[in-house]
């Protein structure tokens, strides 16, 4: 009796430990910066409870019947290409930003660069520099049970835009 109170003991442990690896709360500490140069600190993160099957995007939960695979964030240039606007960061345009995403770290900055450069944006993700290649961008954040797996760049390149 005693060996299958411990074997059931060790059957409920390790069904709690599998669901408590598939919930995950990434937070994502950020900073944008307006055109005046003012800064704002935001938090943009993700999380997923399989039990209550609810995902959360940012401050907002939302009811789904398994984890999504990814969720796409769109950077748009300005018409004047001065500015960008990224409807999860702020309700208006920023210059630049930097996001902190579990393990990724994204930066959005303005330099000058002596060829033309769209919008003279520079945006890093982890250690690499990628260039605005169209008007609008999608940052592509893909998870898995545990959290985000990856976070990829649509809309840029690595040679500064310049190539046709």
């Amino acid at each position: 009796m005693n060996n299958i109170f411990k074997i059931g003991f060790f059957i409920s442990f390790i069904c709690f430990s599998l669901n408590a690896v598939a919930d995950f709360d990434v937070n994502g500490q950020g900073v944008v910066t307006y055109p005046t140069g003012v800064e704002k600190s935001f938090d943009f993160g993700f999380g997923w409870n399989a039990n209550n099957q609810k995902f959360r995007i940012g401050k907002k939960s939302y009811s789904m019947s398994q984890l999504p695979e990814s969720y796409s964030i769109a950077l748009t240039l300005s018409k004047d290409g001065s500015k960008v606007w990224i409807q999860e960061f702020n309700a208006g345009y920023i210059e630049e930003f930097e996001w902190k995403i579990g393990r990724h770290k994204l930066k959005l900055s303005k330099r000058a660069f002596s060829s033309r450069v769209r919008g003279d944006y520079i945006l890093t993700l982890n250690n690499v520099d990628y260039f605005l290649s169209r008007n609008n961008v999608s940052i592509d954040v893909h998870f898995e049970e545990s959290g985000i797996k990856s976070v990829r760049l649509d809309g840029v390149t690595r040679n500064m835009g310049t190539k046709k």
